[in-house]
């Protein structure tokens, strides 16, 4: 037994030939080559594990009928070609794990002879064809998994009584079809069923006979609810924990007895359907509910306030509904929510101060809906929002809070389409983290605060459509990240500044604001220089003005045109607040080549690191996969999320996201996506090994003082803006990343802690490694005692 190890290279042959070779497992490492035809002609080998390496070709056909072997687990390799029939002849086998490789072609019908199967693992290949009915009559299958192929066909409608002793069938991700067999009531032990993402009709088949029942998955079918009789049948499945039928044509009214669901229940998920009619208040009973998505639906009436009664919510989606009334204040007592999402219903009334008790949360969408009154001061307490602040097309009025400054970490920022007034208050400036800045049409007035010169870092700012004056910043032309400025129709004058941002048209918009000038050809504006003008001959001048007042009234009609379009473009999706991305273990094998070697970019004590490209993104990601054997790994991994969570400044490493799954195993796999850095890190540069692929030149001292000043850019966030305060406790050039311009990004915040001497009561020291920080050959200063 070699598991969990770094092994390279193929199987020995002399091993593979050893005639009393009983056991050979090798799982978890980075072996390689083709699989040896010895050891599936053995006569003495029972047991057999090489999964999670990267074994290549297909595998070998046997013509050994008297084998003893057991188990055969190849599952997570690269193993491609046809599952060959000969495997049917290992009559002794007890388990079969296929899972996770490139294997193509039709299941062998061959498989479904052997008499004592218990687990059959085919998932994430790419097996296509019926499913030979043989499967179908193993009886003493346990694990039945087919999921994340291209099958066709039906499911037996007596696969209840063929298959007594199945607890998992998981089928997801095919092109399966027809009903949900009835008979599947019938096979007491099911534990799990997951059907998502096929083609089933009809009716949800009543499965309250199961009551060992932890996970049911129906989603992204075509099912129908009939009179819903089948969720009052799965009140009898006291151990449900998990209920996703989202994206299906369920219709009509959701009963009550929505809240005689098992009180295990965490995750409920009813989005993208057609369900009519109120929110149940018998779902304040569900007390163990973590996720709760009816977004998508056509439901109406209040939002109930039984609602606040769901201690451990932590998302609350109900966007895109007919719901109407206000938010009640008892969305305040949910002090576990992380994410709200309200928008595009007809919700209206003042936005309560009372969602200040909501202390974790980081997402707050109520975009397009008529909320009205003043922005709560209360909201901008909540220094835990980060990923989003959506409260544009309401019909919010008055000034911004001065507390709006409070919000350091937000990144998007859209309160477009109100009746806003007063001056843009300076404080803004101190939300250094902000990427997205929407204020456009309101009724803003004065001058564009300096303060903005602390916003470096954003993407795209939009202020258009106000009534704001004075000149156009000039420190705006060093936003080097900026791709978006539209200062249009206002009342700026003065000189355009020339360089940066405003030097492509494409990105900067500022029509409609007649005392602009520049002195250069830029943006179709006239000259500064009075003399320059004077010079140019009449029939120009006609020309240009008659131009400009033509321009000017078209642009007027637009304006007119969009702010009667107003009410329509509620009914729109706004992308500024989008949910945490979710990749699955599938996506991030698939995107690292089955955590192939060649993509390992770096390794370290509680993790490594591959390269990887996910087909969603556009740039190439570092994913780091947690060494989970090793002491201390799971916490460093909760540590790394809670420091990067709290986090966002320009000389940090981005999250994307974070994996915590199983992986096909049944082992936990965790794992965090982060922007990959195509200059590696800052060590291989100071100290290059000799292997490395090219002559790298020595970095210049310009470059040196630039990093350094980016590292202590990144320091200066952590120690004195951060909320709360963080200390890395491993910084070192290996944990300082180079982007393509030489950027400095500080990352690997594993061993991280959030500092004592915050004065907040709300804030705790971090769950980090007790005792000393630090990696193999540094500890930082502080860190020893």
């Amino acid at each position: 037994v070699l598991t969990n190890n770094s092994l390279t290279g193929p199987i020995p042959p002399h091993l593979a030939n050893s005639s009393s070779l009983q056991l050979l497992s090798l799982t978890r490492n980075s072996l390689g080559g083709e699989i040896p035809s010895a050891l599936f002609n053995s006569t003495s080998l029972q047991k057999l594990s090489l999964g999670l390496n990267n074994f290549v070709g297909s595998i070998p056909a046997s013509s050994n009928i008297d084998s003893p072997l057991q188990y055969l687990i190849l599952q997570s390799n690269n193993l491609s070609g046809t599952i060959p029939p000969s495997l049917g002849n290992f009559s002794s086998l007890r388990r079969l794990s296929l899972a996770d490789n490139n294997f193509q072609g039709r299941i062998p019908m061959s498989i479904g002879n052997i008499p004592y199967l218990q687990v059959l693992d085919l998932t994430y290949n790419f097996l296509s064809g019926t499913v030979p009915g043989t499967l179908y009559n193993m009886s003493a299958l346990t694990y039945l998994g087919m999921g994340t192929n291209i099958l066709v066909g039906e499911i037996p409608y007596n696969i209840g009584y063929t298959l007594p002793n199945i607890q998992t069938l998981i089928m997801q991700g095919n092109q399966f079809q027809g009903q949900i067999p009835t008979s599947l009531a019938n096979t007491t032990n099911l534990q799990m069923i997951d059907l998502r993402e096929n083609q089933f009709h009809g009716v949800v088949p009543s499965l309250g006979t199961l009551t060992g029942l932890v996970d049911l998955d129906l989603g992204g079918n075509q099912l129908e609810a009939g009179d819903w009789s089948f969720l009052s049948s799965l009140s009898n499945c006291t151990q449900l924990m998990k209920l996703r039928l989202d994206e299906n044509n369920l219709q009509g009214v959701l009963p009550k007895s929505i809240g005689s669901l098992s009180k295990s229940l965490g995750l409920l998920l009813l989005r993208s359907n057609k369900i009519s009619g109120i929110i149940p208040h018998e779902i304040q009973y569900l007390t163990s509910l973590e996720l709760l998505y009816m977004d998508q639906n056509l439901l109406t009436g209040y939002i109930p306030e039984s609602l606040g009664n769901l201690p451990n919510l932590f998302v609350l989606s109900l966007f895109k509904n007919k719901l109407s009334g206000s938010i009640p204040l008892s969305v305040g007592n949910l002090s576990q929510l992380s994410e709200l999402y309200l928008q595009e219903n007809n919700l209206s009334g003042p936005i309560p101060g009372a969602l200040a008790g909501c202390k974790k949360l980081e997402q707050l969408n109520l975009s397009c809906n008529s909320f009205d009154g003043r922005i709560p001061k209360e909201l901008f307490t909540l220094i835990s929002l980060s990923q989003c602040l959506d409260l544009s097309h309401n019909q919010l009025s008055g000034q911004i809070p001065l507390e709006i400054g409070n919000l350091k970490n937000l990144g998007p920022l859209n309160i477009s389409h109100n009746q806003l007034s007063g001056q843009i208050p300076p404080t803004l400036g101190q939300c250094v983290h902000l990427e997205s800045l929407h204020m456009e049409c309101n009724l803003f007035h004065g001058k564009i605060p300096h303060s903005f010169k602390s916003l470096g870092g954003i993407i795209e700012m939009d202020l258009s459509q106000n009534n704001l004056s004075g000149e156009i910043p000039d420190f705006f032309k060093f936003f080097k990240s900026m791709k978006l400025l539209n200062l249009s129709f206002n009342n700026l004058e003065g000189p355009v500044p020339s360089d940066g941002i405003f030097q492509n048209g494409s990105k900067v918009f500022i029509q409609g604001n007649v005392k602009l000038c520049t002195s250069i050809p830029l943006l179709q504006l006239p000259f500064c220089n009075a003399e320059a003008s004077k010079q140019r001959n009449v029939s120009s001048i006609f020309k240009i003005v008659g131009f400009t007042v033509l321009s000017l009234v078209l642009l007027s009609c637009f304006a007119t045109i969009i702010l009667k379009k107003k009410k329509k473009l509620k009914q729109e999706a706004h992308p500024s607040c989008k949910e945490l991305k979710k990749f699955t273990y599938a996506n991030l094998v698939r995107a690292t080549n089955g955590f192939s070697p060649d993509n390992l970019v770096g390794s370290g004590k509680y993790g490594s690191v591959y390269r990887g490209r996910i087909e969603s993104e556009e740039h190439e990601v570092a994913i780091k996969v947690f060494k989970l054997n090793q002491l201390g790994a799971p916490k460093s991994f909760i540590v790394e999320c809670e420091a990067l969570r709290n986090t966002r400044h320009r000389n940090l490493i981005r999250v994307i996201t974070a994996c915590s799954t199983i992986d096909p195993t049944g082992h936990d796999f965790k794992a965090i996506v982060l922007e990959y850095s195509v200059n590696g890190d800052l060590g291989s540069w100071l100290h290059p090994t000799v292997h490395e692929d090219g002559q790298r030149r020595p970095l210049s001292f310009g470059t040196r003082i630039v990093i350094a000043v980016d590292i202590a850019a990144a320091l200066d966030y952590l120690h004195n803006q951060c909320v709360p305060p963080m200390a890395h406790c491993d910084l070192k050039p290996s944990n300082v990343l180079l982007d393509d311009f030489m950027g400095a990004r500080v990352g690997d915040f594993g061993l991280a802690k959030f500092l004592h001497s915050y004065n907040s009561s709300d804030i705790h020291t971090s769950t980090s490694l007790v005792g000393p920080r630090g990696s193999v050959g540094y500890i930082a200063p502080g860190n020893i005692f």
